[in-house]
């Protein structure tokens, strides 16, 4: 499930905070130690010296949850009291014991009052403490008998004391939104986050990700609203109080927290794949984007099945998006739910389209859906799998470039996490809290490790193995073993090695890798040495890669396979002659740390010849200083490499010479990405030069992508400040969030101190870095205006940062302007006000909830 959308950009601001002085080492983790009895030494303790206790504990455990009852249905019956924010359920469980015979039954049932409990339709005695039902069966039921519980309950999740984590950040299972219709800009939905165990807040359920149920669900409700829930809607009766009564039914078994609904004015836009219904859920307004807000998606049933070898085994495929959502998105059995920021109009989707996220929870329908993890420590069985959908669909769709660009930020991302925030196994039984699990391990470190698996076993030996793994194991649960006998059993591999070292264990290598030729033996060397702390990692992991020989320009190089196996080693191939390049893990896909030493020379060569996207790019990355013509010429072809992103790179290092400024101008004008024609405009908007005022003023008033108008706006500010400020005025009652962020900047740049309220008002139609932008544009307009000013502005960015239920971009974006408030008072000697804005953040770190946030705020208020 839960989509996370905010891991890889914390990453990035870190970077930011930290002034981009380069890169760090990362914080490595700790390797498992085994200790065997027969090797402990008992000795007498010498009478001078002071008795050592020592202290044995067993390790933390988290295990899968004990069934001893196995839930088979769950019917229900739902009203809602919206002004109370109540649900009025009634639920008929239906059971049988796993094998042991019992006479007690264990619900969770969260925040409930209790209406009537019944078992085989008499009255039952029953515990509830704990947000747990207990509940007497009245007799002792063996594994071959069924019976069913009744319980009429009011369910109240609004009003329970309810926590969150990183991708989610609330618990309370099921939502009301705007619901008495005071806000007028915002629809009244209703909408249920079950994940991890939070649907037991709306409905008593066993609600663990180890149990599976079928279910119907009768939903009674205002004419006026659309609904959408789990499996196919069977009958939709109106009735004579103006309500209607639909009636969903889900005939195939799923886990509980997989349960779901959406309820609200929602246009409803129909599509096909084969015989199957797809449905996209909008607000009326974006009815006619609707297919293209989830772009692709009949593609991408067929892609993923053939891949897979699996048809998509559900009876629909829904989507919806709804308002304030706690979540990036979650893969509900045949109902996504989706937040509002992958809603936008068809322009605004240009080169920004939701196909990334869209992949990512339909792959779970086969990865978490299909098969579900035993328990929360395993999490990355569904994540992973999901997180590496991506890249095989951008494979598929753009290329290994566009995939392996992909792969490089989701490594990052990992990296990013690992060095902030510590490590842990990727099966993590150990966690403190199972909402830990949504990590960067689980989701990012899980799809890198997939790759690595990938190109472990070969492409068809690693598609057969999911065919049979999802074959062998559907509508159960699954653990990490399960997937290493599926690959075993189709490669005849022990593959042991690589689950311990990469499933079980935590971190990752580090490599340091020289490459040499031995004139006397004619051999090509490679030395690696693995570097990571052996205090914090496996000392040695076993690392199969290729190694690409280039003996000469324009010749194909020849490729040789290694398996590292020790901490240091060297590795010689006979070569005809000394080698222009090598490249060890040719293929790029080790998820590792490499430092590597080239010569201008050589990644001049590795860009002229290495085809993958990896090793073009880090020849840009590191000729970004060139000093030779030859290296210089490099930046200035890459200007037309056919990567957008490589492109992009070469943009920010190669210098500006009237003949590449003609280059930059063309791209500015006609490169078909719409982010490298940003790029083109900034960069043009650095030389002051107003030749290119007219390419500026073209991209606002011709160009469709909305980025692109931007950067025409941006590069106004310095090109003709004049032109800037109009079009500004023109342009502030846009909704596109690209454009308010540049007027924001206009105004911020101009001093227009009378435009603060043009930012307390716009600020929500920004979003991602955008919003960091918009408020602290807001906050240089404020200190710009005053001490007055400044303090006024804080108290409405301290109502943003320490606001839970708002996005963890604007509460980042807000603390981040905070500080710079701070700063400046500190700057002009006003201790006073410095010491105030000092203690909002602390008030702020107090307040906030997520993890991530909490650490990069260590670097404000100092």
């Amino acid at each position: 499930m839960k989509y996370l959308n905010f891991s890889v950009a914390v990453f990035t601001a870190i970077i930011l905070l930290a002034g981009c002085k380069g890169s760090r080492d990362l914080i490595e983790a700790e390797p498992f130690e085994e200790r065997l009895l027969d090797e402990i030494t008992v000795e007498a303790i010498p009478a001078e010296e002071e008795e050592t206790v020592t202290s044995y504990e067993l390790a933390e455990y988290n295990p899968s949850y004990t069934r001893t009852n196995d839930l088979i249905h769950t019917k229900l019956d739902l009203k809602f009291d919206w002004s109370k924010q109540h649900v009025l359920g009634k639920a008929w469980l239906d059971f049988k014991p796993l094998f042991y015979d019992t006479d007690e039954l264990s619900l969770d049932a969260k925040g409930f009052d209790l209406h009537k409990v019944q078992v085989a339709g008499k009255d039952a005695k029953y515990d509830y403490k704990d947000e747990i039902l207990t509940i007497q069966l009245g007799r002792t039921y063996s594994s071959k008998e069924k019976y069913q519980v009744y319980i009429e309950y009011t369910a109240k999740p609004n009003e329970r004391k309810y926590g969150g984590s990183e991708a989610i950040t609330s618990e309370k299972g099921l939502f009301f939104i705007n619901p008495e219709g005071k806000e007028a800009d915002k629809p009244s939905q209703i909408w249920t986050q079950g994940e991890t165990e939070n649907n037991s807040a709306w409905f008593p359920t066993i609600d663990k990700p180890n149990e599976r149920t079928t279910q119907e669900i009768t939903l009674t409700l205002e004419d006026k609203y659309k609904t959408l829930s789990n499996g196919l809607l069977k009958s939709s009766k109106k009735n004579a109080d103006g309500t209607r009564t639909d009636y969903w039914v889900m005939d195939m078994p799923h886990a509980p927290y997989l349960f779901a609904l959406a309820i609200g004015e929602f246009a409803i836009v129909k599509d096909k794949w084969g015989d199957l219904l797809l449905e996209y859920y909008v607000e009326p307004e974006y009815e006619k984007d609707a297919k293209a807000i989830f772009s692709n998606t009949p593609e991408m049933l067929t892609f993923f099945s053939d891949f897979i070898g699996v048809e998509y085994p559900w009876q629909k495929y829904s989507q919806v998006v709804v308002r304030d959502y706690v979540s990036g998105a979650m893969e509900n059995t045949t109902a996504v739910i989706f937040g509002e920021f992958v809603q936008r109009h068809e322009r605004e989707l240009i080169d920004n389209h939701n196909e990334r996220i869209v992949a990512h929870e339909l792959m779970h329908h086969w990865f978490g859906d299909l098969v579900t993890c035993e328990s929360w420590a395993n999490l990355t069985m569904n994540e992973g799998f999901a997180n590496y959908s991506e890249y095989l669909w951008f494979e598929h769709k753009y290329g290994r470039d566009a995939a392996d660009y992909h792969l490089l930020n989701e490594q990052q991302g990992y990296f990013g996490s690992a060095m902030q925030q510590g490590m842990h196994p990727l099966i993590h039984f150990g966690y403190e809290d199972k909402e830990e699990m949504f990590d960067a391990h689980s989701y990012n470190k899980g799809g890198a490790i997939l790759h690595m698996l990938r190109h472990t076993v070969g492409t068809d030996a690693f598609r057969e193995a999911l065919q049979v793994y999802l074959e062998r194991n559907k509508f159960t649960a699954v653990e990490a073993h399960d997937l290493r006998k599926a690959f075993e059993d189709v490669t005849g591999r022990d593959l042991n090695w690589f689950f311990n070292q990469w499933f079980f264990s935590q971190g990752h290598p580090s490599l340091d890798i020289q490459y040499g030729y031995d004139e006397t033996t004619g051999e090509a060397i490679v030395a690696i040495e693995q570097v990571q702390d052996a205090e914090d990692h496996l000392p040695i992991y076993i690392l199969p890669m290729a190694v690409d020989i280039y003996t000469g320009a324009g010749k194909a190089p020849v490729r040789k396979m290694i398996e590292m196996r020790e901490r240091q080693q060297e590795f010689r191939f006979k070569v005809a002659q000394k080698p222009s390049l090598m490249i060890a893990d040719a293929e790029h896909a080790l998820l590792a740390g490499i430092n590597e030493e080239k010569t201008e020379e050589e990644y001049i060569f590795q860009y002229e010849n290495a085809k993958l996207f990896k090793a073009r790019f880090n020849a840009v990355l590191n000729l970004r200083s060139a000093k030779t013509d030859a290296g210089k010429a490099i930046m200035k072809k890459a200007l037309k490499d056919p990567f957008w992103a490589i492109r992009n790179t070469a943009l920010a290092g190669v210098e500006k010479t009237p003949e590449t400024l003609s280059v930059i101008a063309e791209m500015a004008k006609n490169d078909p990405r719409s982010q490298v024609k940003s790029s083109a405009i900034l960069a043009l908007a650095e030389t002051n030069d107003a030749q290119y005022v007219g390419i500026a003023k073209n991209a606002i008033e011709k160009e469709r992508a909305y980025n692109v108008m931007a950067a025409g706006l941006e590069a106004l500010t310095r090109l003709d400040k004049a032109a800037a400020s109009e079009y500004a005025a023109k342009l502030e009652n846009e909704e596109n969030g690209s454009i308010i962020s540049s007027v924001g900047k206009i105004y911020a740049e101009n001093g227009e101190s009378g435009k603060m309220e043009f930012f307390e008002k716009k600020y929500k139609k920004t979003d991602g870095y955008g919003a960091i932008d918009f408020l602290e544009s807001y906050g240089k307009l404020a200190i710009g205006g005053g001490t007055n000013t400044m303090l006024e502005s804080s108290e409405f960015l301290g109502g943003i940062s320490t606001d839970m239920s708002t996005s963890p971009w604007y509460r980042f974006g807000a603390t981040k302007t905070i500080n710079d408030l701070y700063m400046a008072f500190r700057a002009k000697g006003d201790n006073a006000n410095a010491i105030k804005m000092k203690g909002l953040i602390d008030d702020i770190k107090s307040k906030e909830t997520m993890g991530q946030l909490k650490s990069l705020y260590n670097n404000f208020g100092l």
